[in-house]
């Protein structure tokens, strides 16, 4: 993730879930690291320089998720989740079908806790950007490797 000063769209359950990472990360996964480094020097063999090695790197990924965090949380702008809108906005969970009958239900959040497993998608994918706006009853068509994909939104909330 790059670190501007951009605006991060974010549910408050989202935020929540980054701030008890950043706890984690802090609380725990530094001091074990730190552990761990301090056992590999105390070694100081030849077969303890690759923990050491590794112990290090180790550092660096959990110092830089706490950076992301850190930069994330602070310039977090909470979206509420809607359930009365009448158009597809940022926090709308939207139903779709498309042509073959099948139903998908998605979520349209910011592009920092899109989960597209979990039904999460950003409002800065394809998908996400051609939802934005639309109404019950309209026909959504988005390019997809495969081609065309076209849903019919069925229904808001």
């Amino acid at each position: 993730m790059a670190t501007s000063d951009r605006p991060v769209p974010i549910t408050r359950e989202g935020l929540a879930r980054f701030k008890e990472r950043l706890e984690y990360l802090i609380n725990v996964r530094r001091p074990q690291v730190a552990r761990r480094i301090q056992e590999a020097r105390e070694l100081a063999g030849s077969e303890a320089s690759g923990e050491y090695e590794d112990a290090k790197n180790e550092q660096a990924m959990v110092e830089g998720e706490i950076r992301q965090l850190e930069h994330l949380i602070q310039n977090a702008i909470i979206i509420e989740e809607h359930h009365d809108s009448q158009v597809v906005e940022l926090g709308s969970t939207v139903t779709l079908m498309d042509e073959e009958g099948r139903v998908v239900r998605y979520t349209i959040v910011g592009s920092a806790e899109a989960d597209p497993k979990q039904g999460r998608i950003s409002n800065e994918s394809p998908v996400g950007r051609a939802l934005l706006g639309r109404r019950v009853g309209e026909v959504v068509e988005v390019q997809v490797p495969a081609g065309v994909k076209r849903w019919t939104v069925v229904s808001l909330g």
